[in-house]
């Protein structure tokens, strides 16, 4: 097996890592909120991106993959935060196996 690196150098980006919350709305039921898990620093490196059209209004969907110090508490469905710009997370994998680096492949959509 082939070992990935990856300069530490490069991981420039700072990022929040968030986690989905329930919280009760009031009416029985709950809403989704999320929780600071903690702040990283990464690496994204933009990789598609598709422009699609919704309630008459252009948007587009850029997909990511974001490199990172290994973590074993990140998992598909969570997000990253970086000011107002969010990446979910939806699918994650160690290229190396040596849980040295973490490789998540995001999605962040705009307007």
């Amino acid at each position: 097996m082939q070992l990935s690196f990856l300069d530490p150098g490069q991981l420039t980006a700072r990022l929040e890592l968030e986690a989905p919350l329930p919280v009760a709305d009031g009416q029985g039921g709950a809403e989704i909120g999320t929780q600071l898990l903690a702040a990283v620093w990464a690496r994204i490196e933009p990789v598609t991106r598709t422009l699609h059209e919704q309630a008459s209004a252009a948007s587009y969907t850029v997909t990511h993959r974001v490199w990172m110090r290994h973590r074993s508490d990140i998992a598909a469905g969570m997000r990253l935060r970086k000011g107002n710009r969010l990446f979910w997370i939806r699918a994650l994998h160690d290229p190396d196996e040596t849980q040295r680096l973490l490789v998540c492949y995001c999605e962040e959509e705009g307007r």
